[in-house]
């Protein structure tokens, strides 16, 4: 039981270095230059859709991320055996991590190709929300109800 609920914490520890990476990786990318930067800048079109669709992602994928997470853990995953339940966490906090990625990255995307600051205060809204989704093996003991074995 112990090595599958270490397991499970690294799992969802690895999901979330990954979400991490992924942000990182494109802002070096889009620093160090490169022909996409910049690209819709003087599109006013493109850049006010842009921002628009960002800021709705944002405003949807945040709330819903950190609320869906809750919904499913009293409802889905506090009703089944202790090792379905330790799966069916690393899973939805996946999840959850992919639904903040899809504003960081539109975010981003918006910052560099329209050079608009509205999609990196996006991107940064979803980070710092990600944040309450910081895995460790003591939160995963306390929000699936399992106590330390001594």
């Amino acid at each position: 039981m112990e090595q599958q609920i270490k397991q499970a914490a690294k799992r969802t520890r690895t999901s979330f270095a990954y979400f991490w990476v992924l942000p990182i990786l494109l802002v070096i990318l889009g620093e160090t230059g490169g022909t996409w930067v910049g690209v819709y800048a003087d599109d006013v079109r493109a850049t006010y859709f842009a921002e628009t669709l960002t800021i709705l992602l944002t405003a949807s994928c945040v709330p819903v991320s950190l609320k869906l997470f809750s919904w499913v853990l009293t409802k889905k995953i506090d009703v089944v055996s202790i090792s379905q339940a330790l799966r069916l966490y690393a899973f939805w906090s996946g999840v959850r991590l992919a639904l903040l990625a899809v504003p960081v990255l539109a975010g981003f995307f918006t910052y560099y190709m329209m050079l608009s600051n509205k999609g990196v205060l996006c991107a940064l809204i979803a980070l710092t929300a990600s944040l309450f989704c910081f895995p460790s093996e003591e939160r995963l003991r306390k929000e699936l109800h399992i106590n330390k074995e001594e």
